[in-house]
């Protein structure tokens, strides 16, 4: 099969013919039909975060076909079509697993980091975590649900009963938040890079009530902030444009340095936490909102052959929505 393979720190992907993976006996075989691109990935490029082993296939946003199972496999038959998100698997007896927290695992294992992902014709994962998808979703539209809808949908909870709710980045997660949020009555601020006034426009279409740079200040104090973005200094911000009991999550796997702030800024009662990974139940709650509310994804789609130049753009900030590898 073909790959877009990681086989240096630092380096480009290269197209490489390599086996197609067999499944084990718990596991799924897919075919992929579309993977989205995720700032995990430059992440893991840029060598923020560092792969534990070396060639591998990177991709984690992964919808394609059931195309053989696992001797062991009780869930999925062939011919379903699934989705494959970070979280690929877990060690199901330490006391966060025991306890639904699984997502805190410490030998969790993840999709296109640990495990070989979704750049390549075929993969294999573990059914544990696959889910099944709407069917009113097309493939490329459907893929930026997998690691953008749930991590940002696992914040959305994290935040409580937020009604006026800052976006700091207004990239694939947010583009697709918005619109639960909006669903759920709840106002959208959308805080962008300065000058990026595409994503803004974008925001505003999609119902954000106010839209900006992260310079701005909003036009009234916040119940919680998200912060999409991996760029430390706008934590501060963030804290700053909540009210007394408002929470700030962040919700990257690497961000840049938080400067120091002054104490008034956290000071009455503020909450400023992270979200790590997911739980399957996240993922079943998701999509079960995602079947009731209709999720329009914007994406600009790319060839297999054309992953580092879909990286590239997420990196120049040139994708409005998602970028989504096509096979």
């Amino acid at each position: 099969m073909r790959a877009m393979v990681l086989e240096s720190t630092g380096a480009h992907l290269q197209l490489r013919d390599v086996p197609i993976p067999s499944p084990g006996p718990k596991q799924l075989q897919i075919r992929v039909e579309a993977c989205a691109v995720c700032r995990t990935d430059l992440h893991i490029l840029n060598r923020e975060l560092i792969a534990p082993h070396l060639p591998l296939i990177l991709g984690h946003q992964v919808i394609g076909t059931v195309s053989q199972i696992g001797a062991e496999t009780k869930r999925f038959i062939i011919g379903q079509k699934v989705g494959i998100p970070w979280l690929s698997n877990t060690c199901h007896a330490c006391s966060y697993c025991q306890t639904q927290r699984e997502n805190l695992c410490d030998r969790a294992q993840f999709t296109g980091f640990h495990v070989n992902g979704g750049y390549a014709e075929f993969c294999v994962a573990n059914e544990d975590y696959c889910y099944l998808l709407p069917d009113q979703y097309a493939n490329a539209h459907g893929a930026p649900l997998l690691c953008g809808g749930l991590i940002g949908w696992r914040a959305l909870q994290l935040a409580g009963r937020a009604q006026k709710i800052g976006f700091y980045g207004f990239g694939s997660s947010a583009h697709i938040l918005i619109q639960i949020s909006k669903y759920l009555g709840q106002e959208i601020y959308a805080f962008t890079r300065p000058g990026d006034t595409a994503a803004q426009d974008l925001a505003r279409k999609l119902g954000a009530v106010w839209a900006g740079s992260s310079e701005e200040n909003p036009p009234q104090a916040l119940d919680s902030a998200l912060v999409f973005a991996s760029v430390g200094s706008l934590v501060p911000k963030a804290l700053k444009t909540v009210s007394k009991g408002g929470s700030v999550v962040c919700l990257g796997i690497h961000m840049s340095d938080i400067p120091a702030f002054p104490y008034a800024s956290l000071y009455g009662e503020k909450i400023l936490r992270s979200v790590a990974n997911l739980t399957y139940e996240d993922g079943i709650s998701f999509f079960d909102i995602a079947r009731k509310c209709p999720i329009q994804t914007q994406i600009t789609t790319y060839a297999l052959e054309d992953a580092n130049q879909a990286i590239d753009d997420l990196h120049k900030g040139k994708i409005t929505g998602s970028a989504v590898l096509i096979l």
